[in-house]
């Protein structure tokens, strides 16, 4: 008998005579069990009419919920985007649902956030892995955990335990309310053979009705069994009243207006923008018309029903329709997330094989996980499928890059022992005597150290400040023996203490050609004082500073004056003892050059923001302006560094020169000797 033919008995339209002698034995015992509809979604029954569907929807729904009402609560709780929270905001999400909310209206969120949480964490010890590995560690030892985590397991078992005793609570009173409700029908069973007036037995009736509205949920397969058996009893009772019409009559008006007003609100509910929110209410109405009302007239009874089913179909009908649509935004999601899995498979195969290459594509492929969580849902048919196929890409991906990092690893250590050999060899000749010698091995040293290539990162600082301890440890020495005063440098300090005076009391003409002629002979006759001791060697500061301001009262291009400043200092850095100086002002050229190129780049970036304003605009003029500045200055650094090349080139080959000589000198002296 389907669920239309309920509803139709409850008012008396048809009997059904099998359920005349229903017990509480045979109710608990030969009830089938009710088939499980998911309530989300709408169902199709190819073998009844589209209205006996929306019914059997509706009452099915109804029988569902009869188990637990707690779940009502579930369309009161706020939907989140999970897949937009960190992990702290996740356990903090979770642990307010356990404490605030009814244990059983939470299942669909706590799942949400769980198999958020753990995708989130398992890309973390992904990452945290890949750094164990890459500095060397062994997979085998690999070990990570967070308090975050122990939070999150905490609140998770909370949760199973409160959803555990609820369920067990649960399963003792609706085992009660069934007694009680199968007592109520066997009482109504009771007032049809009872002697007395019909008046108290109305009574007794009504009281029995309200207890049975009263008895709470029941297990949901004996829901429908225990409704049947129910109505057939309530029906016998109506059948009973005929003897007294007058009381018959008053139900019957009474329960007319109590159907038509939920008619009334099922019809203003199918003007409901929200289908779900309705369908919702529409459920409760069906329950309402089932559990709560009697019977009407006989002339009432088909147009009162006919009405409330086509106000339910129009319901459902928005609502079907509301799900098509979702059907298909699901498929554009399903399709999305198809492309995003491809792009992973393509990158696992990419034959870009460098570490440049896999940080790229390492990148990448986080990004495209993001976009992969947050694309929404797909077709439930094909969820497992799809989730299986991307964890398998990324699977892949992962284990492709692992195998490089590994080969790579090997490299590395292979750098590490070739390097800790030229540690070797710098610290047994720190000490050297022989600084001719020594400092062409040193310089060797160096060069190699730069070509070997990368190690383990956990032991790259640790070597490089060793290496570079045992290096700077030999020019310290080489420079501290330069440094130690002749008597020729002191003479040489004396000459410039007093030229210096005389420069820094110089008055200029005014005249630009014969003022530019005494400060050129002022550098010239400084250079042919020659060198003063190392400790001494502000001097050499102190002198630019007077040129600086004999230059600052000349009327010449700011230019032209830079560059010369400059020549002197080469002329100073050249002359110096100090092995590194030139090479520390080259690295200090190249990093202005480097950080001026970068400032213009990110201004000629700004302009594009700016490429439909006038070019009047301050802004945009702005803008110009500190281009042409920072464009004037890369000349002067460029020029400054092409002249320190020049420089450089010229007291290595004059060093090379140097050696020759010594070389050839000592192969004299050799055979001189034999």
């Amino acid at each position: 008998m389907s669920e239309q033919d309920n509803l139709l008995n409850a008012d008396g339209k048809q009997e059904n005579k099998a359920l005349e002698n229903t017990t509480i034995e045979n109710v608990e015992e030969t009830v089938e069990e009710t088939v499980e509809k998911d309530t989300t979604e709408p169902q199709d029954t190819q073998n009844e009419s589209t209205k006996d569907t929306v019914i059997n929807e509706i009452d099915n729904s109804n029988a569902e919920d009869a188990e637990d009402e707690g779940t009502s609560d579930r369309h009161n709780i706020e939907e989140k985007d999970y897949s937009e929270m960190s992990l702290d905001a996740l356990v903090i999400e979770l642990e307010k649902l356990v404490e605030s909310q009814k244990i059983q209206a939470i299942k669909k969120h706590v799942e949400a956030i769980k198999n958020e949480f753990n995708e989130k964490f398992n890309a973390l010890v992904e990452e945290k892995k890949q750094e164990f590995l890459d500095q060397g560690g062994n997979e085998i030892d690999f070990h990570y955990t967070t308090p975050l985590k122990r939070s999150f397991n905490e609140a998770y078992k909370e949760y199973r335990n409160k959803t555990k005793a609820h369920y067990k609570s649960l399963e003792n009173s609706l085992k009660d309310n069934l007694s009680s409700r199968l007592q109520i029908i066997e009482d109504i069973k009771a007032l049809t053979d009872l002697d007395g007036t019909m008046n108290t037995k109305y009574k007794q009736f009504k009281e029995l009705q309200d207890q049975w509205k009263a008895a709470g949920s029941i297990p949901r397969d004996k829901y429908n069994n225990a409704w049947n058996s129910y109505h057939f009893n309530v029906e016998r009772f109506y059948d009973l009243l005929h003897l007294d019409r007058d009381l018959r009559d008053k139900d019957f008006e009474h329960n007319l207006e109590k159907k038509t007003k939920i008619i009334e609100r099922a019809e203003a509910l199918a003007k409901d923008e929200n289908s779900n929110r309705a369908f919702r209410e529409l459920q409760a109405l069906h329950k309402m018309w089932k559990e709560e009302l009697g019977p009407v007239a006989r002339e009432h009874r088909e147009p009162i029903w006919d009405r409330f089913k086509e106000a339910t179909k129009v319901i459902n009908d928005r609502r079907q329709e509301y799900y098509n649509h979702l059907d298909a935004l699901y498929e554009k999601n399903l399709e999305f997330k198809h492309g995003i899995i491809g792009i992973i498979e393509e990158k696992t195969n990419d034959p870009g094989n460098a570490h440049k290459d896999w940080q790229k594509k390492i990148k990448e492929v986080e990004m495209l996980r993001e976009a992969f969580f947050k694309a929404g849902k797909v077709p439930i048919k094909v969820n497992e499928a799809t989730w299986t196929k991307f964890k398998v890409a990324v699977r892949e991906f992962n284990h492709k890059k692992n195998t490089y990092y590994k080969s790579l690893k090997k490299d590395q250590f292979d750098n590490l022992d070739k390097k800790l050999e030229l540690i070797k060899i710098a610290e047994a000749n720190k000490d050297s005597e022989d600084f001719v010698a020594t400092t062409q091995l040193m310089k060797k040293i160096q060069g190699d150290w730069k070509h070997i290539g990368h190690v383990p990162r956990k032991d790259s600082d640790k070597i490089w400040k060793q290496f570079r301890a045992a290096c700077n440890h030999y020019f310290d020495r080489i420079n501290a023996k330069r440094n130690e005063a002749s008597a020729e440098e002191e003479k040489a300090f004396t000459e410039k203490e007093a030229f210096l005076k005389t420069v820094s009391e110089t008055k200029l003409s005014g005249e630009q050609k014969a003022d530019l002629t005494i400060i050129k002979d002022y550098i010239a006759k400084w250079k042919t004082l020659g060198r003063v001791p190392g400790n001494k060697r502000k001097i050499e500061s102190d002198f630019n500073k007077a040129l600086d301001t004999l230059f600052g009262a000349l009327d010449m291009n700011k230019n032209e004056v830079e560059m010369m400043k400059f020549e002197n200092r080469l002329q100073d850095l050249s002359s110096s003892k100090d092995q590194r100086g030139l090479e520390n002002e080259n690295s200090f050229i190249r990093t202005k050059i480097s950080e001026i190129n970068g400032e213009i780049n990110q201004l000629e970036n700004n302009l594009l923001f700016f490429k439909h304003a006038d070019e009047k605009n301050p802004l945009v003029k702005s803008v110009h302006d500190n281009i042409k500045k920072h464009t004037e200055s890369l000349i002067i650094w460029k020029a400054k560094l092409k002249k320190i090349k020049i420089m450089e080139n010229a007291k290595a080959k004059a060093e090379a020169e140097e050696k020759a000589a010594a070389e050839a000198a000592a192969e004299e002296n050799t055979e001189a000797t034999e």
